[in-house]
């Protein structure tokens, strides 16, 4: 079903992405983010459960897949991955959306909201996102003030001082981001997955440039990670007062995530006035698919 979705899109950002369009395009529209290392097949579950009411939109991101990969760095900064989604409502003649992410896709949803809600940060965008809906995808502000202050959430992170080093350019030109991951992550194939899933996120990775993508999102990040034990500097932007988002948000959080601690939700509501948060346990980092029913359950009670 979600396949025979796809179809080519063309951004004014100056990317093609390849995107799951599934719904009525007269209903309430949904764009939904996915993360690293995957493609909008994180979303399968929800896509088809929610298309029966709600326009689904689920892009590969650039970098991702069959998607536009430019090669430079700069091009996977937050505002122009911001940029892409805004530019995909447009090409699909969507105007007001409701946005959805997990992992990196939370993280641009996170800007995309705070850019797009009433009074948002962009005027040309203000007013267009109603509601945020994000899946262990961190407060950006909150998450970097526990890279500095909670060191099991520091030691955690360490990977990603290895995706942004030339040593995984090494590991990727020899043996894929398959053997970038088992070294950085010690990854596996997760039990609860299907294995037709698994040989098409596998077959999503065969792609050198892809590789090199993904990892340039990491790269293009303005996040600071120390390494353990750093005495360092926090970065001025932490400095200054953060810009609340005010929209209703729905915060789903696995709390056994291995990568992101849970104290990643402690006083998010001083930012995100508005938000409710549904914790699930006995669940790892992927949660969309890990426990799909739950996330489906949230979103629904969420969005009526």
């Amino acid at each position: 079903m979600l396949q025979s979705s796809l179809r080519r899109v063309y951004l004014s950002t100056g990317v093609e992405l390849d995107v799951c369009v599934l719904g009525n395009p007269d209903n309430p529209a949904i764009i939904f983010l996915h993360g690293f290392p995957e493609s909008h097949r994180t979303w399968r579950h929800q896509l088809v459960t929610l298309s029966r009411h709600y326009y689904c939109i689920a892009p590969d991101q650039r970098g991702y897949r069959g998607s536009s990969k430019p090669a430079q760095v700069d091009a996977y900064s937050a505002d122009k991955l911001t940029a892409d989604v805004f530019a995909l409502a447009d090409a699909l003649d969507v105007v007001n959306f409701i946005v959805a992410g997990h992992d990196w896709g939370g993280a641009i949803a996170w800007s995309v909201a705070l850019n797009g809600q009433p009074g948002g940060l962009k005027r040309q965008w203000a007013g267009r996102v109603t509601r945020a809906m994000i899946a262990n995808a961190p407060h950006p502000h909150i998450y970097q003030k526990i890279l500095f202050n909670d060191p099991s959430q520091r030691a955690a992170a360490q990977y990603i001082r290895l995706f942004r080093s030339a040593e995984s350019d090494a590991l990727v030109a020899q043996g894929g981001l398959l053997a970038l991951l088992e070294q950085a992550l010690n990854w596996q194939r997760p039990e609860v997955m299907e294995s037709d899933e698994y040989d098409e996120l596998l077959a999503g990775w065969t792609d050198r440039a892809a590789a090199t993508g993904m990892l340039n999102w990491y790269r293009a990040s303005n996040m600071v990670v120390p390494a353990v034990g750093e005495e360092a500097a926090e970065p001025e932007w932490l400095k200054a007062d953060f810009p609340k988002l005010t929209i209703p948000t729905l915060l789903i959080w696995a709390m056994d995530d291995k990568a992101l601690a849970p104290s990643n939700i402690e006083g998010i509501g001083a930012l995100v006035p508005d938000i409710q948060i549904e914790r699930v346990y006995g669940c790892g980092h992927f949660v969309t698919w890990e426990k799909p029913d739950a996330v489906i359950a949230a979103m629904e009670k969420f969005l009526t």
